[in-house]
């Protein structure tokens, strides 16, 4: 396991209350994964409190971008990478972090949105990572015709898996780290291996050192 790094994701705020929760039932994460925007009975957004709290605790962030309801055409990816890099630049996150777009098992997805994304945010400050399900809805397709599309794509997108699904676990039982990868190549860096913990509102990530150097 050396090299693999353990931390959490929620789309409530990370408050004393849900830190405290988590580091008793769980252990003390590494990373959290939190959402740029306040999307009403979706997701708390990341404030500048929350980041000083996470701070003081050595706790890094894994900035995660969900404004958006599908990943369909050129102009939309460009949109959603935009307003990503604002609401970055607004919180003060620093230039070479990776800032993910969540991109939901449900959601229509197609290669030109995915390059559009890739291509602006890559042309930004940050670098470009997607969180999607390699195997139910139509990422897999999408990303494998981007990647024939665009180098950019193929060489400088990170992946986070939601798959496979093993169950949450404490820090100290962390499952081998085997996200399952689209058909094609991808640099899946992370892996939401646990959804929705019954002892506190969070899922649990794994992810390598490599994407951890890169978070903020």
């Amino acid at each position: 396991m050396v090299n693999i790094i353990w931390g959490v994701d929620s789309a409530s705020a990370a408050t004393q209350e849900l830190y405290e929760c988590v580091e008793a039932n769980f252990g003390h994460p590494d990373i959290w994964g939190r959402y740029l925007n306040t999307i009403p009975n979706v997701s708390d957004g990341l404030s500048s409190q929350e980041i000083s709290f996470l701070k003081e605790k050595g706790i890094k962030i894994l900035p995660i971008y969900n404004n958006f309801r599908e990943a369909v055409g050129s102009q939309a990816g460009r949109v959603a990478a935009q307003n990503a890099i604002y609401q970055s630049r607004r919180l003060g996150i620093p230039s070479g972090v990776f800032v993910f777009a969540n991109v939901e098992r449900f959601f229509e997805v197609d290669a030109n949105w995915i390059i559009a994304w890739v291509e602006r945010i890559y042309n930004s400050d940050y670098r470009p990572g997607i969180y999607h399900d390699p195997t139910e809805g139509p990422f897999n397709d999408a990303y494998c015709e981007a990647i024939e599309r665009s180098e950019l794509v193929r060489h400088q997108t990170v992946l986070w898996s939601a798959e496979p699904e093993t169950g949450t676990t404490s820090k100290a039982n962390i499952p081998t780290y085997s996200p399952i990868t689209p058909d094609c190549e991808g640099n899946v860096w992370a892996w939401q291996y646990g959804r929705d913990a019954e002892e506190c509102p969070i899922d649990t990530v794994l992810l390598e050192k490599k994407l951890y150097d890169h978070l903020y």
